[in-house]
C-alpha cells in the first residue's frame, strides 16, 4: 500500500511543479512575481518531500485543500450550488469559523504539506479578516475565487503586498452572459477592477464556469486574447455542475469534455503568458476523481469537512479534530476504498452518484 500511495503523491506533486514552472516562466520579467514563484517552487519540493514522507507509511496528503471561508455573499447567482443547498445566504452564519481558526488549519495545511488553498465562499471577500491571516502563510498560494464587486484601495494594497493572494475574477464569458446569471452591471464592475489591479501590477486570473451554451464562447481565440489584454494570466475552467432539472440541458455532453480539453491545450500552446486549468480536468490520468483527499478536499465556512463543495456531505467538522483527523474521517475513507472515485465516466461523479454518497454517511 505504501509504494501505491508514493507513487500517487508523487504524480501529483509532479503536476503541482510543472504548475508553479509554468507561473514563473509567466512572472518573467517582473522581479516581484518571478522572486514569489521562485521561493514558491522551493517551498512547493519542501511540500512534496513532507507528503512522500507520510505516503510511505501509506497515508496520502493532497497538495490541494478548498477552503469556503464565508457563507454569505452580496449576489444572487442564478444557479448558484451554495444558495441551492442552504449552505450561502446574505449574512453569515453564527457558527462561522473565526479568523483565529482558519489560522490553525493554515498552519496544518503547511505542516502536512499543503501547497495550494483554493479560496471560496459564498464570497471570499466578505472575510477581510482571514485573507489578512492567510497572507501571512507564504508558502502556500491562495488563489481566491471571487465574482471582484468587493475589491477596494485596501484590498489593492493587500494583494500587491502578498502576493500569495492571488484573486480570481469568476465571470461567465461576455456581459451579457455574465449580467443574465450575476445581476445586471456585474461584467463592467469586473472588467473595472481588473484594469485596477493590472494597473497597479497586480496579477489576477479569471474562473469560467463552462457550460454547454458557451464552451465555444470562453474558448475562442477572441474571448481569451480578451482576457489577455486585461491583464489575466491565469484561466480556469469549470464544468458546470446542474443543481436544477432545468438545468441539465447546460451539463457538457462527452464531445464536449473532450473538445474543452484540445482547446485548453491549443490555448496553453499559444498563449506563452497564460496558464490554462481545468476542474475536474483530465481525470483518466489520475484514476478518477480527486476529491475525498485524494487529491484536494474541502471545508466550508462552518467547519464540516467535505469530500469537495459538490458533494457536501460530511461526519466530521475540524473545530473538533484537526486537518489529518479530518482526512482520516469514516466518509472520505469509505469513499477511496468504495471505488466511486474512479469511475471516469465525466462530469462530476460524486454528484451523479450523491445517493450513493448518503447512503455512506
Amino acid at each position: 500500500m505504501g509504494s501505491e500511495e508514493l507513487e500517487f503523491s508523487d504524480f501529483l506533486s509532479g503536476g503541482v511543479q510543472k504548475i508553479v514552472a509554468r507561473a514563473m516562466a509567466i512572472a518573467n520579467g517582473d522581479r516581484r512575481e518571478s522572486q514569489f514563484f521562485a521561493d514558491l517552487m522551493i517551498y512547493s519540493v519542501e511540500a512534496a518531500f513532507k507528503r512522500s514522507v507520510r505516503a510511505a507509511n501509506g497515508e496520502n496528503i493532497p497538495p490541494f485543500l478548498i477552503a469556503a471561508i464565508s457563507g454569505s455573499c452580496n449576489l444572487h447567482c442564478e444557479g448558484c450550488y451554495s444558495r441551492s443547498n442552504g449552505y450561502c445566504s446574505d449574512c453569515a452564519a453564527p457558527d462561522e469559523l473565526s479568523a483565529d481558526d482558519w489560522k490553525k488549519i493554515f498552519s496544518q495545511a503547511e505542516e502536512l504539506g499543503i501547497s495550494f488553498i483554493l479560496v471560496s465562499g459564498g464570497e471570499p471577500l466578505m472575510r477581510r479578516d482571514v485573507l489578512k491571516v492567510a497572507s501571512q502563510f507564504r508558502k502556500i498560494l491562495f488563489p481566491i475565487f471571487t465574482n471582484g464587486t468587493l475589491i477596494d484601495d485596501k484590498y489593492l494594497e493587500m494583494f500587491a503586498k502578498s502576493r500569495n493572494l492571488l484573486p480570481v475574477f469568476s465571470i461567465e464569458g461576455n456581459s451579457e452572459k455574465t449580467d443574465s446569471r450575476r445581476g445586471e452591471g456585474v461584467y463592467e464592475n469586473v472588467k473595472e477592477k481588473m484594469q485596477m489591479l493590472c494597473e497597479a501590477g497586480v496579477p489576477f486570473g479569471a474562473s469560467i464556469t463552462v457550460t454547454h451554451e458557451n464552451l465555444q464562447e470562453v474558448t475562442s481565440e477572441e474571448f481569451v486574447r480578451s482576457l489577455q489584454d486585461d491583464g489575466c494570466k491565469l484561466v480556469v475552467y469549470v464544468e458546470v455542475v446542474p443543481v436544477t432539472e432545468d438545468m441539465r440541458a447546460l451539463e457538457l455532453t462527452d464531445s464536449d469534455r473532450e473538445y474543452l480539453k484540445q482547446r485548453a491545450e491549443n490555448l496553453q500552446e499559444n498563449h506563452s503568458k497564460m496558464l490554462f486549468l481545468s476542474f475536474p480536468g483530465d481525470e483518466d490520468k489520475t484514476g478518477g476523481c480527486l476529491a475525498a483527499g485524494r487529491g484536494f478536499f474541502h471545508i466550508d465556512a462552518s467547519g464540516s469537512a467535505q469530500p469537495c463543495p459538490f458533494s457536501p456531505y460530511s461526519d466530521t467538522n475540524v473545530k473538533e479534530t484537526s486537518l489529518l483527523g479530518a482526512l482520516r474521517s469514516p466518509l472520505f475513507t469509505k469513499l477511496r476504498e468504495s471505488g466511486i472515485l474512479a469511475d471516469e465516466s465525466g462530469g462530476c461523479v460524486l454528484f451523479h452518484k450523491k445517493e450513493e454518497v448518503e447512503k455512506m454517511l
